[in-house]
């Protein structure tokens, strides 16, 4: 009796020794699915080793016209922690989750943003909110501390981990800001003009005094107007516009219509809603935003 006795305890002994939630040790990283490539880099650098992060809409992808597939329901529900940007950005989240039943924990990695609306349209009171937050490193380091604090939730024995790895982000944001300013300083406010396919660079423009004109809207969804299209054309001919860029996700058949109507030559693509692949310039967010801004430079410079 004794001895079946200690069986059944040792038995139960070594059954709560194997669970160990899912991310408390190294040797099964904790599984995290972001919304888009960008985010999953975010998540990446902060959770690092700790974390499995998959990206439902990958590098040089759109995520405004993502259609969800049967495969990611099954990503998701094998995901402990489901990162979004919010804001609008993922319309087809919401029904992906509830068709996946998952009832894990999310994050809205935008919370705490200040949003930025912008008229529709031209229609007085109608109004849209500009999603593409992570133009702006200051916001993207509120992105950092949002994604920290959710994986400390679910890992608590990761904190110093994602704790560190934050803190030495969040400086590496810093001097991006930092050098961004002085480069972007050094050209007079006259000649700060820049035309990309969609209207995505809002937070930046704020933050660092740019003038950005796009030929479509906050969402690739919609196309523009023949009017607007026309009166784009008109001004890029009238200031003599030289910086004008399409994006890696993007269809570049109506940029490339208006560089060609305007006798402009498109600069380099510039990396927008999507990392790049690898091997390109856009392959991490700093790296992206790095680019971006060196050509945006070199192109305003020119105006």
């Amino acid at each position: 009796m004794h001895r079946r006795l200690l069986q059944i305890a040792l038995a139960a002994c070594l059954l709560i020794a194997a669970y160990v939630p899912t991310g408390t040790q190294a040797s099964e990283p904790m599984k995290v699915t972001a919304s888009f490539s960008i985010l999953a880099d975010l998540v990446s650098v902060v959770g690092a080793d700790r974390v499995k992060v998959t990206a439902l809409v990958g590098p040089d992808e759109d995520a405004h016209v993502f259609e969800p597939k049967p495969v990611d329901a099954k990503t998701i529900l094998q995901s402990r922690l489901i990162v979004m940007n919010g804001l609008g950005f993922e319309r087809w989240m919401q029904k992906l989750l509830e068709s996946s039943g998952f009832k894990g924990e999310r994050l809205e990695a935008s919370k705490g943003i200040t949003p930025r609306t912008l008229a529709v349209g031209g229609l007085p009171g109608l109004t849209e909110t500009d999603p593409h937050a992570w133009q702006d490193p200051t916001n993207v380091m509120i992105y950092v501390q949002n994604i920290r604090t959710a994986l400390t939730k679910l890992d608590p024995a990761g904190a110093s981990v994602y704790q560190k790895n934050a803190d030495g982000y969040i400086t590496e944001l810093q001097a991006l800001d930092d050098w961004a300013k002085a480069q972007i300083n050094s050209i007079p406010p006259a000649k700060r003009k820049v035309i990309t396919s969609h209207d995505a660079f809002g937070y930046f423009a704020a933050h660092y005094n740019v003038t950005i004109l796009a030929a479509q809207g906050v969402s690739t969804e919609t196309e523009p107007g023949a009017r607007e299209v026309a009166g784009l054309i008109r001004q890029i001919k009238r200031e003599k516009i030289k910086a004008v860029f399409m994006e890696n996700m993007a269809n570049p058949k109506l940029i490339t219509q208006i560089a060609a109507d305007t006798g402009v030559t498109l600069g380099p693509e510039l990396y927008v809603d999507a990392l790049s692949a690898k091997d390109a310039a856009g392959a991490s967010y700093l790296k992206l935003m790095h680019h971006n801004i060196a050509e945006l430079v070199n192109a305003m410079q020119k105006n």
